[in-house]
């Protein structure tokens, strides 16, 4: 009867350790990839209010917003070089340190940017070095959220996966009601002087607090079961992303259509509209930002439901549903910006934001399923990233282009476009 009863003691023991661990797991997850999208986030924001004015000079307001969107973009070009470079560590060397790692670069480039001079103070040298510090943003993410779905994903029990998946999605709209919080507080609190002057910048400082915090919870975590499994049936391999497009080609390309649709909702909801909604419209920037802050909770409502009913059916249904949704949302997101009401653009913001939860939650656990564990880390990432620079880095410039030339109406058409291109991929996908 002792053995019996140490034998259970035992069990109790090593099962509250791995509950201890998943929970972790989980909040590492959450946390770094908050960090990192807050990170992205806050220059989003920033691109839409102020960069314009103070770092490209240009003769319209229409070609700043241009050119401010387009070094927006540059992230998501140095996006998939960073899936490639930290993916390769990440495949041979392990999760853990390719996270810390990713996650040092991104906040040390945000960081940078709180103090860069201006073109006033500086001329040209000033949009070189944000375009430079904002690549570095775009390398460091590149590697962050494939690292960190894999570690939530990895760690998952059985049935759990899409839930587990989900937390690294979480980070987004906790990322998101930071940053633009931080700049609700800072417009309603200074001038509209003291904030082009200095009030900026303090969100891009304020981002080391929260890198040390992340980086904290990162450091006490512990390589993947599945990733150390594959290490025991053999080395590494030598070069991932070529083992990746050489075997792996196919399930590659039809996972980044499959991603476009949520990048380009996002983007589309938060970036132009912001911009378009104040400059065009001559909406207040205060009561922009309040709206998108409560329709970000539909994000997170989507993903949290994504979650659920992806490890009730599976990941890829709950996609579909997603992308099947924004097909109509595309037909009437032009027309409720253009009405002006504050009202419609809440209720499309929230509709559109609460459809990419569906076509966002399940990523984590679906992307991740497309390739084995020995190419994992650089298949997830690089999909999801390439998807980013259709979806996301274009999407703002595209938008503002055909909003000038056309009319809002063909920036919803947009979003419709690129949800029946993400239904291809994921019709041509394999079921699961």
């Amino acid at each position: 009867m002792v053995g019996v009863a140490e034998d259970r003691i035992e069990a109790d023991r090593g099962g509250t350790g791995v509950m201890w661990r998943q929970r972790r797991v989980l909040l590492a997850s959450l946390i770094g990839t908050a960090v990192e999208f807050y990170d992205f986030y806050i220059y989003a924001t920033a691109a839409s209010l102020v960069f314009g004015m103070l770092f490209f000079p240009a003769d319209s307001d229409s070609a700043r917003t241009m050119l401010s969107f387009a070094s927006f973009a540059l992230a998501f070009i140095a996006r998939p070089l960073g899936a490639s470079i930290f993916g390769h560590f990440g495949d041979r060397v392990g999760r853990k340190s390719t996270l810390v790692a990713s996650l040092m670069l991104m906040g040390g480039s945000t960081v940078a940017i709180g103090f860069l001079p201006t073109y006033q103070m500086a001329g040209l040298i000033a949009p070189i070095l944000l375009c430079l510090f904002r690549l570095g943003q775009g390398f460091g993410l590149g590697g962050e959220w494939g690292g960190a779905a894999l570690l939530a994903v990895e760690n998952a029990p059985p049935g759990w996966r899409a839930r587990f998946g989900m937390m690294p999605q979480l980070g987004a709209p906790v990322g998101f009601i930071a940053a633009n919080g931080l700049f609700l507080i800072l417009g309603a609190t200074l001038s509209e002087a003291d904030f082009l002057s200095w009030g900026w910048r303090l969100p891009f400082i304020a981002s080391s607090v929260l890198v040390l915090l992340g980086l904290w919870v990162r450091l006490k975590l512990t390589e993947t079961a599945e990733f150390a499994a594959a290490l025991e049936e053999g080395p590494p391999p030598g070069v991932p992303i070529v083992e990746l497009f050489r075997h792996h080609g196919a399930a590659t390309l039809t996972a980044t259509m499959a991603v476009v649709t949520c990048f380009a909702l996002f983007y589309i909801t938060t970036a132009f509209t912001l911009t378009h909604a104040t400059q065009v419209l001559h909406l207040p920037r205060e009561s922009l930002l309040g709206v998108q802050l409560i329709a970000i909770l539909f994000l997170a409502l989507g993903i949290v439901h994504a979650g659920w009913w992806a490890d009730r059916t599976s990941p890829r249904t709950v996609l579909i549903a997603g992308c099947i949704g924004t097909v109509p949302l595309g037909i009437a997101f032009g027309p409720a910006l253009a009405t002006g009401s504050l009202i419609a653009i809440l209720i499309a913001l929230s509709v559109a934001l609460y459809l990419m939860g569906l076509a966002y939650g399940p990523l984590g656990a679906w992307l991740t399923d497309r390739f084995p564990t020995r190419v994992r880390y650089t298949g997830a990432s690089m999909a999801f990233n390439v998807g980013g620079i259709i979806g996301g880095g274009a999407a703002p410039i595209v938008a503002q282009g055909l909003a000038t030339t056309y009319g809002t109406a063909s920036v919803g058409l947009f979003l419709t476009v690129t949800a029946l291109f993400s239904l291809i991929g994921l019709w041509l996908s394999p079921k699961g």
